[in-house]
């Protein structure tokens, strides 16, 4: 099979969820399949990155969209019915370039990741394809609003509006539709949603593996800090849940660790010294193996927390929100600590700080929980079959949908 990867991001290196399940995916359907790539960039891309990507990828297209094109793009979008973060990512010239891959690679499916890459294959209606969701945008738009700026929420609550009204077109656009976990399939509104399949995240267990590293803190959460769940995750750590722990233990340290940290989650470091952003780090497996704990207190946000899943295959016991577990399904109490009040995180990290055979047995749990759960070869092999079951769609019935759903499209 020939199949061509549509995605809104270069998918290395790994630093962001999208990209790292993007590739994990390819890299192992390319070991039965031609896998062919058209991605998007607003920054030049490194031709070491491009280089690492032809070892699965017969065909790479990158389309460079400069930034100032991005934002015309975004002031159009308000006078049209097209979610913002589908805007943002279509443009003209990156719909030729995909056209014309289409046109000349004549791939047998089309796999988009995200409705973000969608619009680029309306125009071929009869061209076999599947949609994973990843996680639902709506939902974690209509999450971001409750705690955005007043002046901001008029604004996501018609992103929100519009997200749900386009994964639902989406929906029935695609042969096929995937999502990360049941607890995002949910959150899709589509009355017939049940029928999107759920192709969990792995992870990679020879690379996230126990090690020994001296340990220099108690605490450590990792991600791209520039994320906004992942900001007021660590907003939450700091502002509500430290100040309890350091009640009896003044000298609690905690690490940030991830790519490009925003100014608020650098002035964390700035007023508490106890608190370290490091940024973007070479190997982010000595961040995980330099802290007692990992603690993710995610109150907001839709997926997989991958973070969740390569702590618990380092061995290092986790504590984290209901929110997230129930993307990951671990047993609280046995494999990971769930708290739902600034309380009840503290008083978890206080008893695992004082309890190292707790540690010990709470990490165990983890790492066999992980190791039992989560396989990248699984969720490929489950992807695969997937896509080969897709019949071509009648041309007739193409038609007709794309009648039906032709009051949003993007020039």
């Amino acid at each position: 099979m020939r199949l061509l990867v549509l995605l809104s991001r270069v998918p290395y290196p790994l630093e962001k969820g999208d990209k790292l399940r993007a590739y994990h995916l390819m890299a192992r359907l390319a070991r039965k399949h031609e896998v062919m790539l058209c991605c998007l960039s607003d920054t030049a891309t490194d031709p070491e990155h491009i280089e690492h990507l032809r070892r699965f990828c017969s065909h790479i297209d990158v389309v460079r969209v400069p930034r100032w094109r991005i934002l015309m793009k975004l002031v159009s979008a308000l006078f049209s019915r097209l979610p913002f973060q589908v805007a943002y990512f279509h443009h003209g010239t990156a719909q030729r370039a995909i056209d014309k891959a289409i046109r000349e690679l004549k791939p047998d499916h089309v796999l988009c990741q995200l409705v973000r890459t969608t619009e680029y294959v309306r125009g071929h209606p009869t061209l076999p394809k599947t949609l994973d969701y990843m996680d639902t945008l709506s939902k974690g738009m209509e999450r971001r609003t409750r705690n955005a700026p007043f002046y901001m929420r008029p604004l996501f609550q018609a992103e929100t509006r519009r997200l749900i009204r386009y994964e639902n077109l989406m929906f029935d656009l695609f042969d096929n539709t995937v999502i990360i976990s049941a607890q995002d399939r949910e959150y899709i509104y589509h009355p017939l949603r049940d029928r999107v399949q759920v192709i969990a995240n792995g992870v990679d267990t020879d690379h996230f593996a126990p090690q020994q590293q001296d340990v220099k803190y108690d605490l450590v959460f990792t991600g791209n800090m520039n994320y906004p769940p992942n900001i007021d995750s660590v907003l939450y750590l700091v502002q509500q849940v430290l100040p309890i722990v350091r009640r009896e233990r003044p000298d609690a340290s905690l690490l940030i660790s991830g790519v490009d940290p925003s100014p608020s989650v650098r002035d964390l470091a700035r007023t508490d010294p106890n608190v370290t952003v490091s940024g973007w780090v070479k190997d982010i497996r000595s961040s995980y193996a330099s802290a007692r704990i990992f603690i993710a207190p995610m109150q907001i946000g839709t997926g997989l927390q991958n973070k969740l899943l390569e702590a618990m295959a380092m061995r290092i016991p986790c504590i984290t929100s209901a929110l997230a577990n129930n993307a990951v399904g671990a047993t609280p109490g046995e494999a990971i600590l769930i708290g739902n009040t600034p309380e009840e995180y503290a008083r978890h990290i206080l008893n695992l700080l004082d309890d190292a055979k707790e540690r010990e047995r709470l990490a165990n749990n983890g790492y066999r929980f992980v190791r039992d759960r989560f396989d990248w070869d699984a969720a490929a092999d489950g992807l695969e079959r997937i896509i080969l079951n897709t019949p071509a769609p009648p041309v007739v019935e193409t038609r007709q949908r794309s009648a039906v759903t032709s009051p949003i499209h993007s020039s």
